[in-house]
Parts: C-alpha cells; sequence; structure tokens
C-alpha cells in the first residue's frame, strides 16, 4: 500500500510507519518536527527501512494541495524527502495539538491545527479526485466531563455508576476545554466529508495510548511522563486526588486497530468508533503509582495538585462496536504494557533527558 501518516513523527505516528515499513508498504511520513522527540523518531525510522519524508505544516492549505496535486521532486536528502504525488491507498492523520493544558494556554494554535489543518488535508484529498482510507485520531475529550453521569467514589478509583460497560459511541457530545472543541470539530468534519461528498473517512475516538517511543510529558502522555519522572529524578505531581481513571491501551493494539480498520473499511467507512483499553485495561493514577512500586521495589510519594480543567474523573471506552464490527479488541494488558514500556524507557534514560533538556 502507499501510505500518508501525518504527524509521523510523533510518538503514535512513528510506530505506524515502523509497522508499515516492515511490511513492505510505501510510506511518506509528514511531520513539522515542532514536538520534542520527533526528530529522533525520524532518525530510529531510518533504521528501520526505506520512506519518504515531508517536512509540511498541516495548517499550510497550499502545501498540502501541491502535496496532493502537483507532485514534484526534490533534493535526495538520503531520506528520500520528495512530493509524493497522488493515489495514496490510506491516510493516516494523526498530525494534532494534542494537551488540553496547552489548549488552555494558547486556544488559537490549538485551533488552527486540530480544525483548520485537519479541513485543510480534508480539503486538498476531496479536490485532488484521490479515494484513499482516511482515518483521524479523535479523542475521548469529546464527551466533555460526563457530568451526566453518576459516580462511585471508591478507595483508589472512580467508577460510572450508570455506565458498567464503560462510554458507547452513542454518548452526546460535550465538547470541553479548548482541546475538547478543536478535536471534537474535527471529529465532525471528517464524519460529514464522508456524508457530503464520499470519502472513506473513518474516526477513531482514542483513549490513553502508550508504549515505546512516546516522550511524554507531564502535559500529556501521562503513562510515560510517570515511568520518565520517576526513573529520571523528576519531581511527579498528581492533579486532584489520583482515583481518576483511564482505559489505556498499549501502542501495538492501536496499530492493529488501524490494521482492522483498513481490511474491513466497507464497514467502517463514515462510522465512528471508541477506541481504549476497556474495562480490562482500566487503571486509576493511585494504582498506576502502586503498580510502578512493584516494579521498582520502593515507595513511591507523589507531590498533588488540585484539578486540572477538562479533566474526565474517569474515562471507559465502551469498545463493544469496533470489536462486533472491525473484529478489534486488545491483546496486551496492562500491566505487561506498562512493563514494555518502563524496560524501554531505562534502556533510552539518556535520550529521553536530552530531549527533555532540549538538547535534541
Amino acid at each position: 500500500m502507499k501510505i500518508l501518516i501525518t504527524g509521523g513523527a510523533g510518538f503514535i505516528g512513528c510506530n505506524a510507519a515502523a509497522r508499515f515499513i516492515q511490511r513492505g508498504d510505501e510510506v511518506t511520513v509528514l511531520d513539522n518536527l515542532s514536538r520534542p522527540g520527533t526528530g529522533i523518531n525520524l532518525q530510529w525510522l531510518g533504521s528501520i527501512g526505506k520512506f519518504k519524508f515531508i517536512d509540511a505544516d498541516i495548517r499550510d492549505y497550499s502545501s498540502l494541495n501541491e502535496i496532493f496535486s502537483d507532485p514534484r521532486n526534490s533534493t535526495d536528502d538520503g531520506r528520500e524527502s520528495e512530493r509524493p504525488g497522488k493515489n495514496y491507498d490510506v491516510i493516516l492523520h494523526l498530525a494534532a495539538q494534542v494537551a488540553v493544558t496547552t489548549s488552555v494556554e494558547n486556544p488559537r494554535d490549538d485551533l488552527e491545527i486540530n480544525v483548520l489543518g485537519t479541513f485543510n488535508l480534508l480539503e486538498a484529498i476531496r479536490r485532488s479526485g484521490q479515494d484513499p482510507i482516511f482515518i483521524f485520531a479523535s479523542t475521548n475529550k469529546v464527551y466533555g466531563n460526563l457530568e451526566n453521569l453518576d459516580l462511585i467514589e471508591g478507595e483508589k478509583r472512580y467508577s460510572f455508576k450508570d455506565a458498567p460497560d464503560g462510554v458507547s459511541e452513542e454518548e452526546a457530545l460535550d465538547f470541553h476545554s479548548p482541546y475538547g472543541c478543536s478535536k471534537g470539530s474535527a471529529d465532525q468534519y471528517v464524519r460529514d466529508y464522508f456524508r457530503m461528498y464520499g470519502l472513506r473517512t473513518v474516526v477513531l475516538r482514542q483513549s490513553c495510548i502508550y508504549g515505546p517511543r512516546q516522550f511524554g510529558i507531564e502535559d500529556q502522555g501521562w503513562v510515560a511522563w510517570f515511568i520518565i519522572a520517576l526513573l529520571l529524578g523528576k519531581p511527579l505531581t498528581i492533579y486532584g486526588n489520583g482515583k481518576q481513571v483511564r482505559d489505556i491501551l498499549y501502542i501495538d493494539d492501536l496499530l492493529n486497530c488501524f490494521d482492522q480498520t483498513i481490511e474491513n473499511i466497507e464497514t467502517a467507512k463514515g462510522r465512528i468508533y471508541n477506541i481504549g483499553g476497556g474495562l480490562e485495561n482500566r487503571i486509576s493514577l493511585l494504582e498506576f503509582l502502586d503498580l510502578l512500586s512493584d516494579l521498582t521495589g520502593r515507595k513511591i510519594t507523589p507531590a498533588f495538585a488540585g484539578w486540572r480543567p477538562g479533566d474526565q474523573p474517569t474515562y471507559v471506552s465502551d469498545i463493544t462496536k469496533a470489536e462486533k464490527e472491525l473484529g478489534w479488541k486488545p491483546r496486551t494488558g496492562y500491566r505487561e504494557g506498562i512493563e514494555r514500556l518502563y524496560d524501554w524507557v531505562g534502556e533510552n534514560k539518556n535520550v529521553i533527558q536530552s530531549v527533555i533538556n532540549g538538547e535534541i
């Protein structure tokens, strides 16, 4: 297949690119390399195999239009960097502003990247006459704080009283925070481009994804950040009481979901799926710290601070629809996945420290 991955040097993007490259697919990575760690991920991809790289920003419509409509070769830089032209089989749209706190601080950038950038990409595809499979990484934040669902507060976790199977795709949208608004708006544009223009789009409302090559920071990528902070001796702060719950999903399982979506596109096109670890992979922050204490053999005592805006007390995906229609479900239990990530961070501490310091 000929595959374009926007945000392809990010955590999810580079893992997806590596899998497609290893299979022998023709992969093009589009990224503006603005996020710390993307340059390192791009170098790592070069060790996996051959791919094409486009240094571009999805906010620039003229660049996207050129990519899809006017193929032009450029100087070879060792990664076969070029304008690849038309006829992609799959577009995996991962480029985004991904942190709630950043969206609160700079809502304009958040909107321009997540809404305008997605719109630019959809329009460039529509105007080119191509018919690729278009998979969009949306978020559980489109459901807001889920204040309509009653909570049960346990010793170390919250749970839903009225949604024992988790949140389904039938839950009402309630965008909360600029990030929720921008991703939710893009989510709806992607869906509507199937209805109005026939593009084969699929929306995946993802929960917390984690795994190797995730240079997590305090504001985003919390599973990786907790491990990084612990192993590098950084301060560790929990915002809220630590009973917040997420259904975390290991990166390999998300990549399997991409595969199943592509394989079942005739069913999936125009559809929306909640994609997360489900009930079996839900874990609270306090429970996660207990697990890390088991791994390290020492007690972890974090600092506590006030709740952050837009933080959901609990979120668990009801993944029944994806299992029924795509034949997909997670295979990696959270304990196994966390141990894999813990080992990767331990083996790459020097590189991660350099990324945090802004040295690479």
